[in-house]
C-alpha cells in the first residue's frame, strides 16, 4: 500500500531529489540527519496505466462467488456445513482484502488531489486500512465477544513475530544493521514501552482480583470504555509525535540542503507519480466499494466464526488462532510483494504498523464495542461480562516480554540477531502451547 524509498547509498538523489549528486550525504550528516534513514513515502501501485486495478477484478470475483452462493442456499443447494464454512471464509478474506485496497486507494487519490505531505497522507492511508478488520470484529461480537478480543491480542503476537522474524533476514549493512527512519524508533520505541506496561498492569490486576475473594471478577462496560479511551488516547500523541517528528525532518532537509520551491515540488511529485489523478465522484465510488466490501466480508467471516464456535463447539481459542492467522494474510502478502520488489522499508514500516495499530486502535476499538453491545444491546449473552480468565491474563501478561524485547532491539537501531530472533520465537510458541493445553479448561 505505501512504499518507501530510502536514501540508502544513492544520496539525496534516492531520497526524493532526482539528479542530485551523492556527496550531499555529507551536507545531511553535518545538520545531523542520517541520509541511510532518511526517507520519502512513495503512494499508489507502479501498476497506473493499468485501466482495471487487480484489487477490484478480485472483488468483483469475491462478490460474484458470493451472490452465488447465497442463490443457491436459498434454492436449497447449499453444500455441507464445514465446507459451507470454509467457502464462507475464503470469499470473506478474498473481498476483505479488496476492500482493504479500495480504501487505501481511494486515500491516496484524495490526499492526491489536496497535495497533503507523504507523512500525512501515509498516516492516513494506513489508519484506513484497517476499516475491514474493524468491520469484522463488529460483527464477530454477536458471536462471541471472547473470540473478537482473543482474535485481536493475538493477531498482535502474530504481527511482533512476523515483524522479528522478517527484520532478522533483511539486508544489513556494514555493521550489520538495517536502519529505519529516526521518527519511527523515537516514537516506536515509547509506544512499545507504554504497550508493554498496559499489558503487565491489567494482567497482573486480573490475576489478583481472581486470586483474592473480592466480588469483581469481570470486565463491566465502564471498564471496557476507560480502558479503551488510554489506549486510544496513546495512540493520537503517538501519530501527532509520529507526523510531527517527520515534518521537522523534512523542515531541516530542505533548510539544510537550501532546496529551492522547485525542488520542493518535484519531491512532492514522487510521491503522487502512482498515483492516478482521480475525480471527487471516483474517489467516494471507491470509498463507498471499499466500505461494501468491509461490510460483506466482515459478515462471511462472522458466519465462519459463527460455525466453528456454535454448530460445530470448536475451542473459541483454536478458532480465534485460525481467525488471527488469516487475518493477517493481506498484510503479510504487501510484505512478501515489498520484499521481493526489494522495497525493504515499506515492508518493516507496514509490519511495525500492524503491531502498533492492532494495539492502540483495533484493541480499544474492539473493547468498546463489546461495552456498547454488552450495555445496550444483549446483557444476557452467555460470555458478557467477560470473565477475568486466565486465558485472556496469559494474552494480556505476555505483551510485556513481546513488547519489551521489540523496544529494546528498535534501542539498538533496530539490530537483530540469532538470539534476539530465538527469543521473540520462543515467547511466541510459550504462549501458544499455555492456551492451546489449557485454553479449553481456563475461559
Amino acid at each position: 500500500m505505501i512504499r518507501k524509498k530510502t536514501a540508502g547509498n544513492h544520496g539525496v538523489a534516492g531520497a526524493g531529489l532526482p539528479g542530485a549528486s551523492p556527496h550531499l550525504d555529507d551536507t545531511l550528516r553535518r545538520i545531523g540527519i542520517d541520509p541511510e534513514r532518511l526517507s520519502v513515502l512513495k503512494l499508489g501501485h507502479r501498476t497506473r496505466d493499468v485501466t482495471v486495478p487487480p484489487w477490484l477484478k478480485r472483488m468483483a470475483l469475491g462478490l460474484l462467488v458470493w451472490l452465488v452462493t447465497l442463490l443457491a442456499a436459498r434454492a436449497g443447494l447449499a453444500p455441507p456445513e464445514v465446507w459451507a464454512a470454509g467457502l464462507a471464509l475464503l470469499i470473506g478474506l478474498v473481498i476483505l482484502q479488496s476492500a482493504c485496497e479500495a480504501l487505501v486507494s481511494a486515500t491516496e487519490r484524495l490526499a492526491a488531489r489536496f497535495r497533503w505531505n507523504h507523512y500525512v497522507a501515509g498516516t492516513l492511508a494506513e489508519i484506513f486500512s484497517t476499516t475491514p478488520e474493524l468491520v469484522v470484529i463488529a460483527f464477530l461480537i454477536p458471536v462471541s465477544p471472547l473470540a473478537a478480543l482473543i482474535i485481536t491480542i493475538i493477531t498482535i503476537y502474530n504481527n511482533a513475530l512476523v515483524f522479528s522474524l522478517y527484520s532478522f533476514f533483511l539486508p544489513k549493512d556494514q555493521h550489520g544493521k538495517f536502519l529505519m527512519p529516526t521518527p519511527i524508533t523515537e516514537a516506536g520505541t515509547q509506544v512499545l514501552v507504554g504497550g508493554a506496561a498496559m499489558g503487565l498492569i491489567l494482567g497482573l490486576t486480573m490475576l489478583a482480583l481472581n486470586s483474592t475473594e473480592q466480588e469483581k471478577t469481570s470486565f463491566h462496560a465502564l471498564d471496557l470504555v476507560f480502558i479503551s479511551f488510554v489506549l486510544l488516547a496513546i495512540f493520537v500523541v503517538y501519530l501527532y509525535k509520529l507526523v510531527t517528528s517527520y515534518a521537522a525532518e523534512e523542515a531541516e532537509v530542505r533548510e539544510g540542503l537550501s532546496m529551492s520551491e522547485v525542488d520542493i515540488e518535484q519531491r512532492l511529485e514522487l510521491v503522487y507519480e502512482d498515483v492516478r489523478t482521480s475525480s471527487f465522484s471516483t474517489i467516494v465510488g471507491f470509498f463507498l466499494l471499499g466500505i461494501l466490501g468491509a461490510f460483506i466480508g466482515g459478515h462471511q467471516v462472522s458466519s465462519f466464526a459463527e460455525t466453528m464456535i456454535r454448530d460445530l463447539e470448536i475451542n473459541p481459542i483454536l478458532t480465534a488462532f485460525v481467525l488471527a492467522v488469516f487475518a493477517g494474510m493481506s498484510e503479510y502478502v504487501i510484505l512478501w510483494q515489498s520484499h521481493r520488489k526489494r522495497e525493504y522499508g515499506i515492508a518493516l514500516a507496514n509490519a511495525f504498523g500492524g503491531i502498533t495499530q492492532v494495539m492502540f486502535m483495533v484493541l480499544p476499538f474492539t473493547l468498546l464495542s463489546i461495552a456498547f453491545y454488552q450495555h445496550f444491546i444483549n446483557r444476557q449473552h452467555p460470555e458478557l461480562p467477560l470473565e477475568f480468565s486466565l486465558a485472556i491474563s496469559f494474552l494480556l501478561l505476555f505483551l510485556f516480554p513481546t513488547f519489551y524485547t521489540l523496544s529494546a532491539l528498535l534501542e539498538e537501531d533496530h539490530t537483530m540477531g540469532i538470539l534476539d530472533t530465538v527469543i521473540m520465537t520462543g515467547i511466541f510458541l510459550f504462549l501458544i502451547v499455555l492456551l492451546a493445553t489449557y485454553g479449553g479448561t481456563v475461559l
